[in-house]
């Protein structure tokens, strides 16, 4: 009797076919973006990879640290999610949108698209809003939940 090979985890076939699809898009993506500009890409990736660990990563654990420590013992897990989720959905948004809200590239931007480049700091503003709006509901609904026993 042979010994049985253990079996790899690989997901149903339609992940894997979705998974290969995705890996095509970003491979195609990727050689693109090299052809064009290798020392910019370069760059841009190891700045993005020194912001994040040596600028961003401290200043976001900070904030989260004082945001639990701020809500107390009896709150950290119940009401951190409402706060972290918004928020890091709005940063993820200023960090993919940043030079437009920041108003950078505004007339590049104008030329390539033919789009008018304002407004993008006023849409970013009203959408974190309505993130934190919607969190805070949600909480709302969720304490006054556990007040009734339900």
């Amino acid at each position: 009797m042979r010994p049985r090979r253990p079996r790899l985890p690989l997901g149903s076939p339609r992940q894997l076919v979705l998974l290969g699809c995705s890996f095509a898009v970003a491979g195609y993506a990727g050689v693109r973006l090299l052809a064009s500009d290798p020392l910019g890409v370069l760059l841009w990736f190891v700045g993005a990879a020194l912001l994040h660990d040596l600028v961003l990563l401290p200043l976001y654990s900070a904030a989260d640290r004082s945001l639990v420590r701020g809500l107390g013992t009896a709150g950290r897990r119940a009401w951190t999610p409402y706060a972290r989720v918004p928020a890091a959905l709005s940063a993820l948004l200023l960090l993919v949108w940043f030079p437009l809200i920041g108003g950078r590239v505004a007339e590049r931007y104008r030329l390539v698209t033919g789009l008018s480049p304002d407004g993008f700091l006023a849409r970013w503003l009203l959408i974190t809003a309505v993130l934190f709006a919607g969190s805070a509901l949600s909480a709302a609904r969720r304490a006054r939940r556990a007040a009734r026993g339900g």
